[in-house]
């Protein structure tokens, strides 16, 4: 698996299209990729999960892209990125197969995840018999959110900390939906709603929550959202 960090120049005009369509983003991160058999499937196929960040520390755009083959960034557009700081290369790759592998059970990690909190309506069986697939609805409450990510939290191999010990209120932030745009090539418009959890959690099963960081984190997977970053956390207590 590789991490790719590219900091985006927001002055640049394909850059500046790019942030207000994630099809257009998305279209622009996949094509650092090979191509597949099967087109449509090619960013679960090469496990391609994307997400934008701002640096707090210089509040430059940074968009983060993880994947299981090595992306190739040399087909962007000149000025598409910031000229690079500090001791980052722009764009940066590395692999992550060692810290992968290093995820252990009982492990306490900082996570920091945007995305897109829905439940599924309308999938009650139609006259015919057959059940529908039904439409998704975003899910608007914190209290709804931080249900369902306990939920997938579960799916996933991991369980959110809480906040004190017995507390059952877990360890987590969670920021506003922000409202993700975009137009594909038939016009057709897309919205869904990203929301940004940052908090602590715990690993109980290793194997799965490696297969759920690779596969990503609900839906809305080629638009933005799904990509979990973990680091070590340090108890100063």
């Amino acid at each position: 698996m590789y991490l790719s960090r590219l900091a985006l120049d927001p002055r640049d005009r394909d850059a500046r299209r790019d942030l207000a369509d994630v099809h257009r983003m998305h279209r622009t991160v996949m094509s650092a990729f090979p191509q597949v058999a099967e087109p449509g499937r090619a960013r679960a196929e090469l496990e391609v999960l994307y997400r934008l960040d701002v640096d707090p520390r210089t509040g430059r755009i940074v968009l983060l892209v993880q994947s299981r083959t090595r992306p190739d960034w040399d087909h962007l557009p000149e000025g598409y990125l910031a000229d690079a700081a500090g001791p980052w290369d722009n764009p940066a790759t590395k692999s992550v197969a060692v810290a992968m592998g290093a995820l252990r059970e009982g492990q306490t990690l900082r996570f920091r995840l945007r995305a897109n909190p829905t439940k599924k309506v309308d999938t009650k069986s139609g006259p015919d018999g057959r059940r529908r697939h039904g439409r998704r609805v975003d899910l608007r409450t914190e209290p709804q959110q931080l249900e369902w990510l306990a939920r997938r939290a579960e799916q996933a191999g991991f369980s959110l900390l809480p906040v004190h010990p017995g507390s059952g209120v877990p360890a987590v932030r969670v920021s506003s939906g922000e409202k993700l745009l975009g137009q594909d090539r038939q016009d057709r418009r897309l919205t869904l709603v990203g929301v940004l959890f940052e908090g602590l959690l715990q690993i109980a099963d290793p194997d799965r929550f490696r297969r759920a960081l690779k596969a990503g984190i609900g839906p809305g997977k080629a638009f933005g959202c799904g990509l979990m970053s973990v680091a070590p956390h340090r108890s100063y207590a």
